[in-house]
């Protein structure tokens, strides 16, 4: 396969950003452009709900120094939105009109907050936390005393939640579901973190949707079902995200259903269907060989890694990407880490250490080999962890219970 003389990355995200960056590092001297709607080089996510919503930071962790494109001949056509990708002849046309001829292209676009089709969806007030500017901007309206309603109890909504406490805010989450976190902790570990939230002074109200939201103009309330209606100086949406498939799907690349939210179908080395176009971070319905499965995961690692794989695979290689899933979080005194991919409602929950303490391990188990593990607190083992995730050793629960965690390994 000949080498190419210019590859074009339409996204400006970390997978995107990752990408660029790994090509110069790998000694590729052709022509890169990357082409994004975010005025701001490329960074990192996790401090956007985390440091900097707190306000123990002002700025991200960007991808490279912010003169590290320029510095490297990389393009970037910030503040721009690719509308189009011609696929029979190689080139992308963004919103100013622009034509950028590609001899390969990258597929970074990422995810876009999700919305809540109910009444008063339109009203001013409403926030959602995806970019730089969004996380500076809820910020310095997270102040003492403002009624803070967040929808939504994922990861976004709890940690944006442990934030708003920090400020002094008045806050209530809502949630339709039982427990914070229910989809990817279950009962028990969900649990930690209910109780962890109302021990910092968060207000629940979980098992219950929202009807609407009620306002002149700016949002001043929800409601929700049954009836009640929340006061809110501000109100976070937290419902999720939803991978950007538009300019694949327009392009007539293939998707897939078979993951949650659709993906772009890409093999394990991340191809797309269409000759010389890969695609990289959320938008993937990766083949992933481990699981024999197609897999989409929206974390910060599986962005900023698949990014710097994907790099090789532009330069005609064929090695799959095989790297575990990751995530972190920090929600006030608790740190955590997850590692692996289970089915917490199927599979087996072994904790090592004390949930009420909240200072544990907890593994999920199929068939006696681990899943997933997730650390809480505890910080010693994250090589054992990885070790008993990636490894194909059968376990016993007594064994990740009382034995030394870097002796099964």
């Amino acid at each position: 396969m000949t080498s190419p003389q210019r590859i074009v990355i339409i996204g400006s995200g970390l997978a995107g950003g990752s990408a660029a960056a790994a090509l110069r590092e790998r000694g590729y001297d052709g022509g890169v452009t990357i082409i994004g709607n975010d005025p701001n080089p490329p960074y990192e996510l996790p401090a956007l709900s985390k440091q900097i919503l707190l306000g123990d930071a002002e700025e991200p962790d960007w991808v490279r120094p912010k003169e590290f494109w320029a510095e490297h001949d990389i393009e970037l056509v910030s503040g721009a939105t690719a509308t189009a990708v011609r696929l029979g002849n190689r080139v992308v046309v963004d919103d100013k009109g622009t034509e950028h001829p590609y001899d390969r292209l990258l597929l970074a676009t990422g995810s876009a907050p999700r919305s809540l089709p109910v009444p008063g969806a339109d009203l001013d007030g409403l926030r959602t936390l995806r970019t730089l500017d969004d996380s500076r901007a809820l910020r310095d309206l997270l102040t003492e005393g403002t009624k803070v309603v967040i929808v939504g109890a994922g990861w976004i909504g709890c940690e944006a939640a442990a934030a708003a406490r920090k400020h002094g805010a008045d806050v209530t989450v809502i949630d339709p579901l039982p427990l914070p976190l229910h989809r990817s902790m279950g009962d028990e570990c969900a649990e930690v973190f209910r109780d962890l939230h109302a021990e910092n002074g968060v207000s629940w109200r979980l098992g219950v949707g929202v009807e609407g939201f009620t306002g002149e103009g700016t949002v001043s309330g929800v409601r929700l079902a049954g009836g009640e209606t929340l006061k809110a100086d501000l109100v976070l949406v937290a419902v999720g995200a939803a991978p950007r498939l538009e300019l694949a799907k327009a392009a007539g690349l293939e998707l897939s259903d078979s993951v949650a939210g659709g993906g772009v179908d890409v093999d394990s080395a991340l191809r797309t269907s269409a000759p010389d176009v890969c695609a990289a971070g959320d938008i993937t319905a990766h083949y992933h060989p481990r699981y024999e499965r197609r897999i989409r995961v929206e974390h910060w690692a599986n962005a900023k890694d698949q990014g710097t794989h994907v790099a090789g695979t532009l330069l005609g290689e064929t090695t799959p990407y095989t790297k575990t899933p990751y995530f972190f979080s920090d929600q006030y005194d608790l740190g955590m880490e997850v590692r692996g991919l289970a089915n917490p409602f199927t599979d087996e929950l072994v904790v090592r250490g004390d949930l009420k303490a909240r200072e544990f391990t907890a593994f999920w188990l199929r068939a006696g080999k681990v899943l997933a593990a997730m650390n809480v607190n505890m910080w010693d083992d994250g090589e054992a962890l990885q070790a008993l995730v990636d490894g194909d050793m059968t376990v016993t629960a007594d064994q990740l219970t009382g034995a030394e965690l870097s002796s099964l390994v």
